[in-house]
């Protein structure tokens, strides 16, 4: 079976979730941010948890931590792809992984941006 026949195989739903939960675990396996993300998810829903943060609260804040997550992922599968692309430093492939990381940036200081909006009230400050 060559490359685009295996490719085109259709997997049971659940085969496709073990996929993807695969893909998960070797992120936090390997990468040192999606590890720190997870972290801080922790550090932030035990805080949620404490302060009782009502449904639009938690609604915000498990927004903000599944798209830093789910971008971290996909930054992480971007620069995976462009190692396997070339060995060699490119103009492009710097750019590439770059612009993936700052989607990562950007969307991470909007859950900060988020964080700080629904816990210093709660702080008093």
């Amino acid at each position: 079976m060559d490359f685009q026949e295996k490719d085109k195989k259709r997997y049971p739903l659940i085969k496709s979730f073990s996929f993807a939960c695969q893909g998960i675990l070797e992120a936090v396996r390997t990468e040192r941010n999606i590890k720190i993300h997870f972290v801080l998810t922790a550090i932030i829903l035990f805080f949620g948890w404490y302060f009782s943060l009502n449904g639009m609260e938690w609604l915000f804040i498990l927004t903000a931590i599944a798209g830093t997550i789910a971008l971290e992922l996909v930054n992480s599968a971007i620069e995976r792809v462009v190692d396997l692309v070339t060995d060699q430093f490119h103009p492009l492939a710097k750019q590439a992984k770059d612009i993936a990381a700052g989607a990562v940036f950007i969307y991470a200081i909007f859950s900060i941006i988020v964080g700080l909006i629904i816990f210093l009230p709660k702080l008093g400050l």
